[in-house]
């Protein structure tokens, strides 16, 4: 009897810890890479596959991984639910940039999570499988791999973000393994020019894009994010703008995402939520 009692406990503690599972973490085999490659997912208290969810797409940084967000703010968590989204942080490699890098057939990233993840996500999870419920933000390498990936992509993201962003990559030339991935600037400079955040924002139109950029005004990354506004200022393209105290830390971005957050939230279309 005490067995019994025993096994119908552990039962009712796996149900329970299963009910309240907010952390995926998965992998999947990119074709384009030849590898396999992790992401989190991040779910909602009470996720439910009778209801449907905007999703985040949540990058990390140079020399991070898949996993650094949820194990440096765990409180995303909390974020999830109070926004009623998915986030979903890939890997982006140890310093690809999110590029589909012209002379390195193992750095594609823009293909594996324009093409192979997020075609699995809306397959897999409850999500609104469309741009206007879809979002895309990061911090440093990601900030700008966001922007690059939504300005790339707009026929898959309404909305992107950036968090101290290295937005221009020639203030970068000797720094992040960025030759690696598309060559010297000395030899390549139109792959540097056009990769450039800052550079590429002259190809959109106004409101194509729901934008919010935010930097540290004690951040080395901070002039090239100014500079970016007043570049989108020039080119009268709405967007909002942060700059506030701080510098290139996780003190910085663990307070920066709840902003970013709110912004995609409001600007979410969830007609399709059922």
């Amino acid at each position: 009897m005490k067995r019994l009692n025993l096994v119908l406990i552990l039962l009712l503690v796996m149900q329970f810890g299963f009910s309240r599972q907010q952390v995926d973490t998965i992998a999947l085999f990119s074709a384009k890479m030849k590898k396999e490659v992790k992401s989190v997912v991040v779910l909602p208290e009470k996720y439910s596959k009778s209801k449907h969810y905007p999703v985040v797409y949540l990058l990390h940084g140079y020399s991070d991984n898949y996993a650094k967000w949820i194990n440096t703010v765990p409180t995303i968590k909390a974020l999830a639910t109070k926004h009623q989204l998915i986030l979903v942080c890939p890997d982006g490699g140890y310093n690809s940039w999110y590029f589909d890098s012209p002379i390195d057939s193992s750095i594609q990233y823009e293909t594996h999570i324009t093409r192979e993840l997020l075609p699995y996500i809306d397959s897999h999870y409850a999500t609104i499988p469309n741009r206007k419920a879809r979002a895309i933000t990061g911090l440093s390498m990601g900030g700008h791999g966001a922007l690059y990936l939504a300005i790339r992509n707009k026929d898959l993201f309404a909305s992107a973000g950036s968090m101290s962003g290295g937005v221009d990559l020639r203030t970068s030339t000797k720094s992040y393994d960025i030759t690696k991935r598309i060559g010297s600037i000395d030899k390549n400079p139109e792959e540097w020019n056009n990769r450039s955040v800052i550079n590429m924002v002259s190809a959109l139109q106004n409101k194509e894009l729901n934008l919010v950029i935010e930097c540290g005004v004690s951040d080395f990354f901070y002039q090239i994010n100014a500079n970016l506004h007043r570049r989108l200022m020039e080119l009268k393209i709405d967007h909002d703008y942060t700059e506030r105290p701080g510098s290139h830390n996780w003190q910085y971005w663990t307070n920066a995402i709840n902003y970013q957050l709110l912004y995609f939230d409001r600007s979410f279309d969830r007609k399709g939520e059922k």
